[in-house]
């Protein structure tokens, strides 16, 4: 995009120089711009020389002078309305709510202090400060490999190459229950059904468990037809109390995407 820009800043300084006697909306007719975009860049090419190449780049928008620094006055004001809330306020008050009490500020606006127009400051001050503490930073750590067929995942997959039904409701058709080997990452099994739900799921569970012994730990995710609704989330559901029958541990992943 800035070579484009910077090919039609070009021609404008090649229009303007060839065509002196051109208006401005002439000109930005022939560059395809606006009559400001011209008005702009033309009293640039004014200041400088007409060979200059570096003209016609782009200007940083970053800020060219350090920002005033804060009045302490302000900075004791925001500690006080952050530790002694006022109006009886029954929370803490964020940067937001800080904000809107400096505008109103009396004594403030008395002694000449200009509060800040941004949440951004507020948020600064009270980060520096230590009122706002830094998230801790999280480390993950990798899961030690367990031998085979000691824990095995299982997950529903859609089939999308089954065309769907056009006067149903459900979006696929087919799906698939796989079984992974947590150790040696290999497929073990993949069941297809058209109407997975939570009777037909604990067969093909059971199907599998037939064929392959029972493992360890069986690690599943907190789809409805294995966990259950949340209504009933005091108590185990009957797929894992199937599991724990059997001497299998269940192994439901958090509630964010699993590792």
């Amino acid at each position: 995009m800035e070579a484009q820009w910077i090919a039609q800043r070009a021609m404008l300084r090649h229009l303007a120089s060839l065509h002196p006697e051109w208006t401005r909306p002439q000109l930005a007719a022939a560059v395809n711009c606006s009559v400001s975009f011209v008005k702009k860049w033309l009293k640039r090419f004014r200041e400088t020389d007409p060979n200059d190449l570096h003209v016609l780049f782009s200007r940083s928008r970053a800020r060219h002078t350090p920002p005033p620094s804060l009045d302490l006055r302000l900075v004791q004001r925001i500690i006080e309305i952050r530790t002694t809330p006022p109006e009886h306020l029954q929370r803490t008050p964020g940067p937001r709510t800080i904000l809107s009490y400096l505008k109103r500020d009396a004594d403030l606006q008395a002694q000449g202090v200009i509060p800040p127009t941004s949440t951004r400051t507020v948020w600064k001050i009270l980060r520096k400060l230590g009122f706002i503490l830094d998230p801790a930073e999280r480390t993950h750590k990798p899961l030690e490999p367990c031998e085979p067929l000691q824990e095995v995942q299982t997950d529903f997959k859609d089939i999308t190459t089954v065309p769907s039904d056009p006067e149903g409701q459900r979006q696929h058709m087919v799906e698939t229950l796989n079984f992974v080997d947590a150790g040696t990452s290999i497929l073990l099994s993949a069941l297809a059904h058209d109407d997975f739900h939570a009777e037909t799921a604990l067969d093909a569970v059971i199907t599998f468990l037939r064929i392959y012994g029972l493992p360890a730990t069986l690690t599943f995710d907190r789809d409805p037809r294995w966990v259950g609704s949340a209504s009933g989330r005091d108590f185990p559901s009957p797929f894992r109390r199937f599991l724990l029958c059997l001497g299998i541990q269940p192994n439901v992943c958090p509630p964010k995407p699993p590792r």
